[in-house]
């Protein structure tokens, strides 16, 4: 490892980023609309030492959902900041810094909707996954739980689900992570981090402590002003299946694509741009799937693994994003 602050500053990647910002966040629940419920952020210097943190309750104006995970009852968010509130605060905390989570797309998909509720932009562009990144170094870890990660570098953990220690765990399980990338030269597995810029204008949920609600949104059927879309069903696409893709080819209107894993782009707004394209959208591997796209070819998720045994072609987001630029028209007339 390298340890000592001398060898490190001479033998430290230059192209590794100069901060970080370790981010855990406690939700009402894993669903698009769902909110949080609390953060904390431990910021982190170039060499992974802790420089400070921060943590805060966030009122989520609804129901909180799973209290028997994170243990945020209606009483105890009633009166605390909303998220709109905490949001400068929030940034100076990832201004300028990569932020870092385990598996990072999920915190990071809350954070993104939460500052588009709030008209704000999250001032971060790169996110980290320690997942990946375990994967990248090649950990024995039995499953990519953070108790895992937390255990095989010793760390121990004190109170699992709530934010201010989750994100102290993995402070402390990413500075020797870090330090074994440098060591060994590993890419580390940085993905873009874009803001949303949608919402709704539905009426505004009511605030915890005055009137609950126990289903998503308001109890008028609407979503908080700023609050990202449900997600939508889609049409059919209207184009027949042409066969696989061909690598080093085009995509054609009416291909089957697939997508596995963590996404610099939202992942419905990637599925969005290939409907737009005319390709239809699977939700699982087939024979009949045209295409897998994965930032994680070397993953061990049913849908890579399928991928394999079906011979099907895997290329990875930024290839795929190029390949939309010119779709090929179907050679059929659109069904319908």
């Amino acid at each position: 490892m390298l340890d000592d602050r001398t060898t490190a500053a001479t033998a430290w990647p230059t192209a590794y980023p100069r901060g970080y910002a370790v981010v855990d966040v406690e939700t009402t629940g894993l669903a698009r609309d769902d909110r949080i419920v609390s953060a904390a952020v431990y910021r982190l210097d170039a060499f992974g030492d802790v420089e400070d943190h921060w943590y805060t309750l966030v009122n989520p104006e609804r129901d909180p959902g799973p209290v028997w995970i994170h243990g945020l009852t209606p009483q105890m968010l009633d009166g605390a900041p909303l998220f709109r509130e905490v949001a400068e605060e929030f940034s100076e905390r990832l201004d300028g810094r990569v932020l870092v989570a385990h598996n990072a797309i999920f915190d990071w998909s809350m954070i993104a909707r939460e500052y588009a509720r709030a008209r704000a932009t999250a001032p971060t562009r790169q996110r980290l996954c320690t997942i990946a990144l375990s994967k990248e170094l090649g950990l024995p870890l039995p499953n990519h739980k953070l108790e895992s990660l937390a255990a095989h570098f010793g760390v121990v953990q004190r109170q699992a689900h709530h934010a201010l220690d989750d994100a102290r765990v993995l402070a402390e399980a990413f500075r020797p992570s870090l330090h074994a990338a440098a060591l060994h030269g590993v890419r580390l597995p940085l993905l873009e981090c874009r803001p949303l810029t949608e919402w709704s204008d539905a009426p505004t949920t009511p605030r915890v402590g005055y009137q609950p609600s126990y289903g998503h949104g308001s109890p008028h059927g609407g979503y908080g002003p700023g609050s990202w879309r449900p997600s939508r069903k889609r049409p059919p696409c209207p184009y027949p299946n042409p066969g696989r893709y061909e690598p080093g080819g085009a995509l054609r209107q009416g291909m089957r694509v697939a997508f596995s894993g963590d996404t610099s782009v939202d992942r419905e707004l990637l599925e969005d741009r290939a409907v737009e394209a005319g390709l239809h959208v699977a939700t699982s591997i087939s024979r009949l799937t045209s295409l897998l796209v994965t930032n994680d070819p070397g993953s061990v998720t049913s849908k890579v693994a399928k991928a394999r045994a079906y011979g099907t072609p895997v290329i990875d987001e930024a290839a795929f994003t190029q390949l939309l630029r010119d779709v090929l028209p179907s050679d059929a007339p659109p069904r319908g």
